[in-house]
């Protein structure tokens, strides 16, 4: 194996004199993450199932939007009317006050779940996608399995305290990162911050995200508190190009997570910054080539490539080019054969395909009897030794 260390020269950045400095949260468990790169930015006991109290109706969202998504005959669609059962009205706690025996669209109660959130509305959408609520929650365990959410299982719709009903804030983030991605077309409801839906409940028509009416970006996305969770928010801001996502549990007072919430958000901003370091098809290095026609080939960017620092890092950004080399001649321009990786002061390595600049046949039996011959004409041409004297 072949390493090159080094300072990235002319895609090197400059630093400043002041260190970026870590930020501790008052949160139990918390995860940040930088949504442009990836780059996890905090991870407080960001593995460990907990309560996600109302933070865990982000899986029931999701599923009703994939079912949106998803539908071919009309039979749910955002105007397809559900019947609100006795035992969604029972539901206590935040609520959209549906009463048992009407008929509700799918967009207010969508609306109901991320505005509101509604316990009962998500127990209309639960019936209605898998017949009772329990079948539903095991239709969400299933389907965060499948989606990567490894510490996550759901006993029902809305996050209600019961046994075994459990989430991780790194689930939680990647829950988030594909609500983003997978459904853009619903997303913009995260950021609405009223929704009157019984005129006879004025009072209950509010966002209850405090970040939302901040100016820092936010646009989403859920609250959460039970007695036994604290407090918690999933939520996301977008400043310029960059956007990141955060989950806190575990905090003691609305007011708390509110303030944490948003110095975690100035925090994620202010002290990262996402750098382009390079053009797709800019060379890194140059790896020896064994037993090829040409005895080099150059190592380039396969994308562009773009990573997040520490805006006031003590340290330039170091890189290191690893291959197993010389590397084995009979590849063509394209094939990954290196890779990069960089290493931001205080986070995670970032790794990046390097690929073959140009392509690189074997020195076959042909090309080694030219080679032979050449060198042979080249001994005639340069005549005979002179003798020794």
């Amino acid at each position: 194996m072949r390493g090159l260390k080094f300072t990235l020269g002319a895609l090197a950045l400059l630093a400043s004199t002041v260190s970026a400095h870590a930020f501790d949260t008052r949160a139990s468990a918390a995860y940040v993450m930088d949504y442009n790169t990836g780059t996890v930015l905090m991870a407080k006991n960001a593995d460990e199932p907990m309560p996600p109290a109302s933070m865990s109706k982000l899986m029931t969202l999701y599923m009703a939007f994939e079912a949106l998504a998803n539908d071919r005959n009309g039979s749910f669609t955002l105007d397809t009317l559900l019947p609100v059962s006795a035992a969604a009205q029972a539901y206590g706690g935040s609520t959209m006050f549906l009463e048992a025996g009407e008929r509700v669209s799918v967009e207010d109660l969508l609306r109901g779940i991320i505005v509101l959130s509604g316990n009962d509305a998500t127990v209309v959408i639960a019936e209605a996608l898998g017949g009772t609520e329990a079948r539903f929650s095991q239709m969400m365990t299933t389907r965060a399995q499948q989606m990567g959410m490894t510490n996550s299982t759901f006993t029902n719709s809305n996050g209600w305290p019961k046994a075994g009903h459990l989430m991780s804030v790194r689930d939680l983030g990647l829950l988030t990162t594909k609500l983003i991605q997978d459904y853009p077309q619903f997303y913009p409801m995260f950021a609405e911050e009223e929704f009157l839906f019984d005129a006879k409940e004025p009072a209950n028509r509010f966002n209850r995200n405090p970040l939302l009416t901040l100016g820092v970006g936010a646009d989403g996305l859920k609250t959460g508190h039970t007695q036994e969770a604290g407090y918690g928010l999933v939520g996301s801001a977008k400043q310029g190009d960059r956007r990141i996502i955060f989950v806190l549990s575990g905090l003691e007072t609305a007011e708390e997570r509110a303030r944490e919430s948003e110095t975690i958000t100035n925090w994620a901003f202010r002290q990262f910054a996402q750098t382009e370091l390079g053009k797709a098809g800019t060379v890194i290095a140059e790896a020896q080539v064994s037993i090829g026609a040409e005895p080099t080939v150059g190592l380039e960017l396969a994308e562009d490539l773009s990573v997040l620092i520490p805006v006031n890092s003590l340290e330039p950004l170091v890189a290191e080019v690893v291959y197993t080399g010389p590397i084995k001649a009979n590849f063509t321009k394209g094939d990954e054969i290196a890779e990069l990786l960089i290493m931001p002061e205080g986070l995670p390595e970032t790794r990046v395909p390097l690929v073959a600049d140009r392509t690189v046949a074997p020195y076959g039996f042909v090309a080694r009897m030219v080679a032979a011959a050449q060198h042979i004409v080249a001994r005639i041409n340069a005549g005979p030794a002179p003798e020794a004297s």
